[in-house]
């Protein structure tokens, strides 16, 4: 057994941000972890894999009351879609941890109360420029072109009530341990942006607590505050290995922690290079091994985003090209440290060019050999050729070769690494030309001995393509009658025991045809552009004639003033002209306007409804508005600048 054999390894990713369904930019960095906890496996570790939700924020308390849900309706909804996504994706995770967790919850306020008693979290103001998406204030020369430098959407002006964190404190200690541990952020460049820009440019403290939304953990000491995004969300990396500050911690915590890689997007990088060492150092806990920050998966035009209506969703993806294929082409086109770039063309290129041809032709053509001239049966002759040498040494020099990439977590080199070793077994079926041979009873050994060496390198191959395509590598082996090898039993060529392939191979990969996928994949947009209305259900009253109809007056009328009615959360007060006359009416609307927004509006109003009084405020009338089952309501408004007065028949 190596020595690497059961020796804990810990990977994290990023917990996703539960405003919405992730997009295949999103779903790149669970697969890409995915990939690496599978070959860590492989190399005998003891693999602890986490991922999860963060759940909190000013966002999602907005989003949710959009929806007409409860902020925990609505994160336990996209948690679900998530988690339904990275289990499409076939992603081998241990522990998927939600900072909704009653544990998690329990002991990020154990963390901030300790951190305020010893002194470096303490209480203050922040006034600045927020932005609500990133949930991030910044100054004015931050900003860049007076928008948020991080996500260049619009911000407001801020100021409330805050705990800070005392950062500066620990910024020298953080420098000194970056420059002893070269490894700690990877790549490199990454590194160079986080000293530079950041721990040498100074340090300022940060905001760890907010008051102007109330989603997300209490202070349990100062209950007006929640805690902020960076301590509850950053900490899921302990407490989801049972962390417990009162020394009480699950046997899991001192087995895997420090993390040995934090996989993260370099969007997020200063959080858990800067933010989440000093708190751990902050904690007397030990820092992760690494903390990796990888590139973005780019749309053909851009970042995707909703906006610009270029996002592609994993599952979309599934349907049209498989799991396997998805993650292959995630993980083979992301370079290790640019940008990656994702379209529907691109895909359709490699599916038919390595997937249908170098991979599922060569498999398909070696068990359709196997069992035309040997009836299914691949056995070792000994009888060699002087290709076979070469072919032998390619092979296992491809073991080394990604063994060294995996290494340095250069996932997209090693990927292709494995296809050389399969595009040499096609150039090895053209040098030995299996056809010639079976055409000659004395070249029979010689044949099967070919056979041999590409069903012994195909499996081969297979072992070191399991972690990337864990479903492709299974087909394989199970047509082949071969099993799957860990690293330690890559080193001999030979280890095939023989045995007899399938009589009938499955195409693993079938060739597309461009034209007709993109044909579909259009008529898909057109359809997604047209969403389906669902009508409101109203419940019939009985009929009546124009006479009735015209007992009701309807006149225009225009709002002059309007301001909320004291003890009455759902109603506005307005003072509306119409004609000569101006009339005091009360509307059930504040759920939905502003007092300032009705000021000024032409409404319908029904001006001989007898009056009556709402909460003890006299209503002259009543203005006409829509409402649908989704809770949303629209007062009803003329489409022409008409005279207040005017009578609506």
């Amino acid at each position: 057994m190596c020595e690497k054999c059961k020796k804990p390894y810990y990977i994290t990713t990023a917990i996703a941000y539960t405003s919405g369904k992730p997009h295949i930019g999103n779903t790149y960095e669970i697969v890409l972890a995915d990939a690496i906890a599978r070959y860590k496996r492989a190399e005998g570790y003891d693999v602890r894999f986490q991922t999860g939700t963060d759940e909190h924020g000013q966002k999602i308390e907005e989003k949710a009351q959009a929806a007409g849900v409860t902020p925990q309706e609505f994160v336990d909804d996209v948690a679900g879609q998530i988690r339904t996504i990275w289990d499409l994706m076939n992603t081998s995770y241990d522990k998927f941890i939600r900072t909704t967790d009653e544990d998690h919850m329990v002991q990020v306020q154990k963390i901030f109360k300790k951190l305020t008693d010893q002194g470096d979290i303490y209480k203050g103001y922040y006034e600045g420029m927020y932005c609500t998406p990133c949930e991030s204030f910044f100054t004015e020369s931050q900003l860049v072109d007076g928008k948020c430098p991080d996500c260049g959407r619009e911000v407001k002006p801020a100021k409330e009530e805050a705990y800070f964190f005392r950062m500066s404190k620990y910024a020298d200690r953080l420098i000194q341990y970056i420059e002893e541990h070269p490894e700690f952020i990877q790549p490199v460049s990454r590194k160079n942006e986080m000293m530079n820009n950041f721990l040498k440019a100074g340090l300022q403290d940060l905001c760890v607590s907010r008051t102007s939304f109330s989603w997300g953990i209490p202070v349990d000491f100062d209950p007006k505050h929640v805690v902020y995004v960076w301590i509850d969300a950053l900490t899921n990396y302990i407490t989801g290995l049972g962390f417990d500050l009162d020394g009480n911690s699950d046997p899991m915590f001192d087995k895997y922690w420090p993390a040995d890689l934090h996989l993260i997007g370099k969007d997020i990088l200063r959080f858990h290079t800067i933010y989440w060492p000093i708190m751990l150092m902050a904690l007397d806990i030990p820092l992760p091994k690494q903390v990796f920050g990888h590139p973005w998966l780019l749309q053909g035009d851009g970042k995707m985003s909703k906006s610009k209506g270029n996002v592609i969703y994993a599952d979309d993806l599934v349907d049209m090209f498989g799991v396997d294929a998805v993650r292959y082409f995630v993980l083979h086109e992301m370079p290790f440290e640019n940008d990656g770039v994702i379209t529907w063309e691109l895909l359709i290129e490699r599916m038919n060019s390595d997937l249908a041809n170098t991979l599922g032709n060569l498999v398909n053509r070696t068990i359709a050999m196997s069992n035309k001239y040997f009836g299914g049966e691949v056995k070792s002759t000994g009888v060699t050729g002087e290709v076979d040498a070469d072919l032998k040494a390619t092979v296992l020099d491809a073991v080394k070769k990604v063994q060294d990439k995996m290494e340095g977590l250069r996932v997209a080199d090693a990927i292709t690494e494995v296809f050389n070793l399969f595009k040499r077994c096609n150039k090895y079926i053209d040098e030995t030309a299996p056809w010639v041979l079976a055409k000659n009873e004395e070249d029979k050994p010689r044949l099967a001995e070919v056979l041999y060496n590409l069903v012994e390198s195909i499996c081969i191959g297979a072992s070191l393509l399991q972690p990337f395509m864990p479903e492709t590598a299974e087909k394989i082996f199970a047509q082949l009658n071969g099993s799957y090898r860990v690293l330690d039993e890559l080193d001999v060529f030979g280890k095939y025991d023989g045995g007899k392939v399938t009589d009938k191979p499955e195409i693993l990969f079938a060739r597309l045809d461009a034209k007709k996928v993109m044909e579909e994949i259009e008529a898909k947009r057109a359809a997604a552009a047209k969403p389906e209305i669902k009508y409101p259900q109203v419940e019939a009253k009985p009929e009546i004639t124009i006479d009735d109809f015209a007992k009701v007056q309807l006149r225009v009328g225009e709002v002059l003033s309007c301001e909320p009615v004291k003890k009455a959360k759902k109603l506005l007060v307005m003072q509306v002209r119409v004609g000569e006359e101006v009339r005091q009416i009360v509307s059930g609307i504040a759920k939905y306007y502003k007092p300032e927004q009705m000021v000024g509006k032409k409404v319908a109003v029904v001006t001989n409804l007898k009056p009556c009084k709402l909460c003890g405020v006299e209503s002259q009338g009543m203005i006409l508005a829509a409402s649908d089952d989704e809770g949303n309501l629209s007062v009803m408004t003329p489409d022409k600048d008409m005279i207040c007065g005017s009578e609506i028949c």
